[in-house]
């Protein structure tokens, strides 16, 4: 962080997404209303999932890391970004933008390892059904979920040496709504090719391996589910379908950035925007409006708040 000092840029200029003073009050009001509902949303699952001892199965313990994931990624730059459509200036200091990149892939990587650990979830519960309970037990899944946090916070480290020891001392104005390192690196006044190949191989290879490893996951659980035609396999499916959907929407936006992530492309800022705003909403109402034992438990948990 004290590179700032001896740097010449002490702060950078965010991209606006719209030059309206009209549009951006719109805005204001659009992602303020969608940052509440992803907050409350998540939060929501979490405090049903910890509320019911229903749901204390490996499963939903999974799904609570992944609501509490989703609301720190729409928190790292949301609340940021819907204060700047109020300012006329649009900066965030040297400091706030490595602080940025930090949290940005703890938060993305620590997703991406979490929703490795539900395919793996879902893979023993269908595949090995019978060892399920001696395989998920309480240490596993702490454990999981201790690696993927950890996995998350390695690979930031790595971000953000790449970063924080670059020379700016030219132009400041960062091409998205947040500082993400591939725009912040175009910055420095240095030749950066080579740190551009260790960004696509840090980044760009993780998320395409990891999307990798899911889908072939997902394969093999698909081949052994077409031999059983149980009312279990039918529930296995749509929770399946469920986490194929969210892997989709997450991995895409991701693998589109980051597999070419010095291309100054317009559509890289409406990718931003859903991996970092739209995807935490909509996992919660993937695995809400599918699942009927959520759905159950929400009541419960409605009905013993209004009787208290």
């Amino acid at each position: 962080m004290d590179q700032s000092n001896t740097s010449g840029v002490t702060e950078f200029e965010l991209h606006s997404l719209s030059g309206s003073r009209e549009l951006q009050i719109f805005y204001f009001a659009f992602f303020t209303l969608f940052y509440v509902t992803i907050v409350l949303g998540n939060l929501l699952i979490v405090l049903t999932v910890i509320s019911e001892p229903a749901l204390h199965t490996p499963m939903y313990f999974l799904l609570s890391n992944l609501s509490f994931i989703d609301v720190c990624l729409s928190t790292f730059a949301t609340p940021k970004m819907i204060i700047d459509f109020l300012m006329e200036r649009k900066t965030i200091s040297f400091e706030g933008c490595m602080a940025q990149i930090f949290f940005l892939h703890v938060f993305a990587g620590g997703e991406m390892m979490l929703l490795m650990a539900m395919a793996y979830d879902r893979y023993v519960a269908i595949c090995r059904p019978l060892h399920y309970v001696a395989i998920m037990n309480a240490h596993k899944c702490i454990g999981l979920v201790v690696g993927c946090w950890l996995t998350g916070v390695l690979h930031s480290i790595s971000q953000l040496v790449f970063t924080v020891n670059l020379p700016f001392c030219g132009p400041n104005k960062v091409e998205n709504f947040f500082c993400d390192p591939p725009l912040v690196i175009k910055l420095a006044c240095t030749d950066t090719y080579i740190l551009q190949v260790l960004m696509l191989s840090d980044s760009g290879l993780m998320a395409m391996l990891s999307f990798v490893v899911l889908l072939i996951s997902y394969m093999v659980i698909l081949l052994t589910m077409r031999r059983r035609s149980s009312s279990n396999m039918a529930k296995a499916r749509a929770t399946l379908t469920a986490h194929v959907t969210v892997v989709t929407l997450f991995f895409g936006p991701c693998i589109f950035i980051y597999a070419w992530p010095f291309n100054d492309l317009p559509v890289d800022k409406v990718l931003a925007i859903f991996y970092t705003v739209f995807t935490p909403i909509l996992n919660p109402l993937i695995y809400t409006l599918r699942n009927k034992e959520v759905i159950i438990a929400m009541r419960k948990l409605r009905t013993r708040q209004v009787s208290s």
